[in-house]
């Protein structure tokens, strides 16, 4: 049977300040661009109109997206509604101009583009909400509320599976992992919407596996290998998870490659964080997890760790001579 990186040794911990010089220039970058532009939020976070409509006839979504953009509705959603030919858009304005709450403005305006669309009278207009900003300060609330709860879960259950040192590792690599996902955000202009916070949340499910599958290796081979060091069994770990690493993610990246292209403009932003997050996640596993779990273990080293960080001591530098004890 063929594997994949079989017998892989590859020396991940030793190069870990130059991963550290490539995560910065990506981060950093990316959070002065958000501090400057800010987020693209949906309606759902800034309030708007939703239009629900029934048409008579099959529409074609791009055209009737190319109407609202000829109306002044850019950026529209636009998803079916349960018929095959019934719809529900959310749009954030009118017209350049007018108010962004306007319900009867912007509903005016959806119909004006249904009629150069669709043709008028070949369709009706089921239904029309105003989304308030008070809904979307309170969406907001509740989507930071998540993320945050999300690391309060990741830090006990690795307490309780491993220790509280795996823990810390693994929430600094989650923390990492949502700060170059937000930046990635702000770059490429993506609309947050309720879609891009799940993406964000299965971004770090998926990261935290990845974490989990590594540090349960390490914790084995703690056990295995009582005469390495500390370095080399964090090595040894990566190592061994990486022919799964390299299916799992493989086959998550054509997935998502797929949903790029052929989604749509709904799944669109779900499938592009998503598989920047594939990669975050993965950079992050190996090049933050590790390294702060070791930094962690030499300042507050635990039972299983101790003899391993002596044995890392002990281990001879190459070229250094030994000499005999006087006396």
């Amino acid at each position: 049977m063929l594997r994949f990186f079989a017998h892989a040794k590859y020396d991940f911990i030793g190069v870990r300040r130059y991963a550290y010089a490539v995560t910065a220039a990506l981060i950093l970058p990316g959070l002065l661009f958000l501090l400057v532009q800010g987020l693209n939020y949906s309606i759902e976070f800034t309030g708007g109109t939703l239009v629900q409509v029934a048409s008579q006839k099959t529409v074609d979504v791009a055209d009737l997206r190319r109407g609202l953009d000829r109306e002044g509705i850019h950026g529209a959603e636009i998803q079916n509604f349960g018929a095959p030919n019934e719809y529900v858009i959310r749009a954030r304005v009118a017209k350049p101009g007018t108010d962004a709450n306007d319900t009867q403005a912007t509903a005016a305006a959806v119909s004006q583009a249904l009629d150069a669309a669709l043709g008028s009278g070949t369709y009706t207009v089921v239904r029309t909400e105003a989304v308030g900003p008070k809904v979307g300060g309170e969406l907001r609330q509740k989507a930071l509320l998540a993320i945050l709860l999300s690391f309060v879960a990741v830090l006990a259950y690795l307490a309780y599976r491993f220790e509280w040192r795996f823990g810390l590792a693994a929430v600094a690599a989650t923390a990492h992992d949502i700060l170059a996902t937000i930046a990635f955000i702000a770059v490429m202009r993506l609309e947050v919407s309720l879609t891009v916070v799940a993406a964000v949340l299965s971004m770090v499910g998926y990261s935290l596996n990845d974490t989990i599958i590594i540090f349960d290796r390490v914790r084995e081979n703690l056990r295995k290998h009582k005469k390495e060091g500390f370095e080399d069994i964090l090595n040894r770990s990566i190592n061994e998870t990486l022919p799964r690493s390299v299916l799992t993610h493989g086959t998550t990246l054509g997935s998502l490659i797929a949903l790029t292209i052929f989604g749509g403009e709904v799944i669109r932003p779900f499938a592009l964080v998503m598989f920047f997050g594939v990669f975050t996640g993965t950079f992050s596993s190996i090049y933050i997890a590790s390294p702060v779990l070791m930094a962690i273990e030499r300042r507050w080293p635990g039972p299983a760790a101790r003899g391993h960080l002596g044995a890392a001591a002990a281990k001879p530098v190459p070229g250094e001579r030994k000499t005999a004890p006087v006396g």
